[in-house]
């Protein structure tokens, strides 16, 4: 299979990185460790047993009102079961950016080819870190693929009408119906053709 034929089989995809700045924050150790006592849903008083620390002494930390020194830091690591570095890892900040995409039925770009009719979905989302789509599948002999396909990332396939056979460079052909699902590592050959009286049609998600 030549390269262009390749580029032909799959439609390309763009993977997007975070290209923002960290902000390193000062590192607060009372509001750390109040997230931590919560976390394991101790109490003061249950830490303050745990810990052998007094409870007044932990709320001085955990509202910033004292800071402990590496002894108590200590104490609070094999009190509380946790590795000291913990105390001064910030939490992960989970921030939502507010893409969405919707296509609408039959509606998506069409990409036909030799062997396959695709449907792109979500097209107007740019730096996608999967790539869905539908395929019609044409194919209908392992002789029409001149090689496998393999492409980097992981694949999805998801048959929504038909029955396909799925082959794979390192396992056996398998029949795949209406609702069978197949995962797998795109860096394996892998090709696919419909074995149904009608062309088969078949959901696709690709990620690196």
């Amino acid at each position: 299979m030549t390269e262009v034929f390749q580029q032909d089989v799959y439609p390309s995809m763009m993977i997007s990185y975070d290209q923002s700045e960290d902000k390193i924050e000062p590192i607060k150790l009372g509001k750390r460790l109040k997230e931590i006592r919560k976390s394991l849903g101790l109490t003061l008083e249950e830490s303050s047993q745990k810990t052998g620390l007094a409870r007044s002494t932990l709320s001085k930390i955990e509202n910033e009102q004292i800071s402990p020194t590496f002894q108590v830091m200590q104490k609070l690591s094999t009190g509380l079961q946790i590795d000291l570095p913990q105390l001064f890892a910030p939490p992960k900040q989970v921030s939502a950016t507010g893409r969405r995409d919707i296509t609408l039925n039959k509606e998506g770009k069409t990409h036909p080819t030799s062997t396959y009719e695709h449907e792109l979905l979500a097209t107007q989302l740019t730096n996608k870190k999967m790539m869905p789509f539908k395929s019609l599948v044409r194919a209908r002999d392992f002789a029409e693929f001149s090689e496998w396909i393999r492409h980097d990332g992981e694949e999805f396939l998801l048959v929504l009408s038909g029955e396909i056979t799925f082959f794979s460079e390192f396992y056996e052909p398998v029949n795949l119906k209406e609702g069978d699902s197949v995962y797998y590592d795109a860096n394996m050959g892998h090709m696919l053709i419909s074995i149904s009286e009608e062309d088969a049609l078949i959901l696709w998600i690709t990620a690196s």
